[in-house]
């Protein structure tokens, strides 16, 4: 590059320099007069004051075309105004809906939706039917509540049909101890104690296999039991399941405890469940025991009683003692209807005297299944059932025959089961101690 300079007229080489001299000059020159400025001058920047953005040509561009993507759209749950209608006497359906201001169009189009809607049929009085009316006049919602946990809702949609839902709220399950002692009756007792009728009948089947309530129960014996109770918004809704009970009958004490498998077994993982019933049904009271010399009621004769009458009202179910197959279902003149179920080679029960009968010959049954229902049918004086028991052929006492018992735990349930049944023990035991010294 030098050595070309070099080599040039005297006349260009003053005209570069020239023109060098001049770009140099134009490096030094400021673009525009520079000012000074503070934070206190007319153009400093001001606090809650809005300014004008500028932006480029191209950042503008990719701003309208953002501006032009359709927007997602905001969805919100409509609010609904309800007017209640509840159920009167003679109340249905079509007069709910005339009287809420829907026609009989509405009605039969909600009603037929699915099996949830149908359900509506079943309403009874004291219930409510809520309705939300949309602009046009339809019914836009139906809210039914079901129970206490469950509320129905029936909803119109943008086609014109109904949406069906089932708001179900949560519930909650705490534990409640109940305890007492036998003044008058098993039953009274309990009442006062604070269960419900149906606690008072499970608890009886969790003893029955070792306790005839009817007439083993003597005053003084005491009974304890813990048991689910539930809540929905902290308001009680009702009692659960039975979760530990304890029943000290003439001073011998009976213990059972739930385990997983929704049976209860005594502290010791043996199971409460036997392999028969004491009794095959709730009865009032035993009118004839068993007795090898009794003096037969109609005929006054002396004739073995090889069984016991368990009085009873008249359609009172009666069970199956036990696992086993009916061998005879019948009618004679002296047994009236009657059922035979053997069970296995060694047992046999039999159940005369039976208003109807609800098995047939050569039927399986499971213990606890009802066979039949309490009656007067055949040679007696009175609604009634006879229940015999046999052990290889030979009549034995129902009352005091020594029952076989079923399966214990397994020995690794038994591992799990152990603690918790000793814990549940200890609790009723407290309660049952506390129970008496407020006495």
């Amino acid at each position: 590059m030098v050595h070309v300079v070099r080599t040039l007229p005297k006349k260009h080489k003053l005209f570069i320099l020239c023109f060098a001299i001049f770009l140099i000059g134009l490096m030094f020159l400021p673009s525009e007069k520079a000012t000074a400025s503070k934070d206190n001058s007319a153009d400093a920047l001001e606090i809650g004051k809005r300014y004008e953005l500028q932006v480029k040509v191209e950042d503008n561009e990719k701003l309208t075309e953002l501006n032009a993507l359709p927007a997602e759209p905001v969805t919100s749950t409509p609010e609904y105004n309800f007017i209640d209608h509840k159920v009167k006497n003679g109340d249905n359906l079509a007069i709910i809906f005339q009287r809420a201001g829907f026609s009989a169009k509405t009605l039969y189009n909600l009603i037929n939706t699915n099996a949830e809607t149908r359900k509506l049929k079943k309403i009874h009085p004291g219930e409510t039917l809520s309705f939300a009316t949309a602009q046009d006049g339809s019914l836009a919602q139906l809210k039914y509540v079901i129970s206490k946990t469950d509320t129905l809702f029936v909803t119109l949609n943008d086609e014109g049909k109904y949406d069906t839902k089932i708001e179900s709220k949560e519930i909650e399950t705490l534990t409640k101890t109940a305890v007492g002692e036998i003044a008058n009756s098993f039953w009274t007792s309990a009442i006062s104690a604070g269960l419900s009728e149906r606690q008072i009948m499970n608890f009886a089947d969790i003893f029955g296999w070792d306790v005839d309530f009817a007439n083993d129960i003597r005053k003084g014996d005491s009974f304890g039991l813990i048991y689910e109770s539930h809540y929905v918004d902290g308001e009680f809704i009702g009692t659960g399941k039975i979760i530990a009970a304890e029943f000290i009958n003439q001073g011998q004490r009976y213990a059972a405890i739930r385990h997983t498998d929704g049976n209860f077994y005594t502290p010791e993982g043996r199971s409460m469940k036997k392999a028969f019933l004491r009794a095959p049904v709730n009865f009032k009271y035993i009118s004839s025991s068993f007795n090898p010399r009794r003096l037969h009621p109609v005929t006054g004769k002396i004739k073995a009683h090889r069984g016991i009458d368990y009085a009873a009202r008249t359609g009172t179910p009666v069970v199956a003692a036990g696992n086993g197959k009916v061998i005879k279902s019948g009618y004679s003149k002296y047994n009236g209807n009657y059922v035979f179920i053997s069970h296995g080679t060694q047992y046999v029960t039999k159940y005369l005297h039976l208003n109807k009968r609800l098995v047939k010959t050569g039927q399986k049954v499971k213990q606890g299944k009802k066979i039949g229902t309490v009656g007067s049918t055949g040679r007696v004086t009175g609604a009634h059932l006879h229940y015999e028991f046999l052990v290889n052929g030979v009549h034995r006492n129902p009352k005091t025959v020594k029952l076989p018992k079923s399966e214990p735990l397994p020995r690794a349930e038994l591992a799990k089961f152990k603690p918790i049944a000793d814990n549940f023990v200890a609790q009723l035991e407290h309660s049952r101690k506390l129970q008496l010294a407020l006495n």
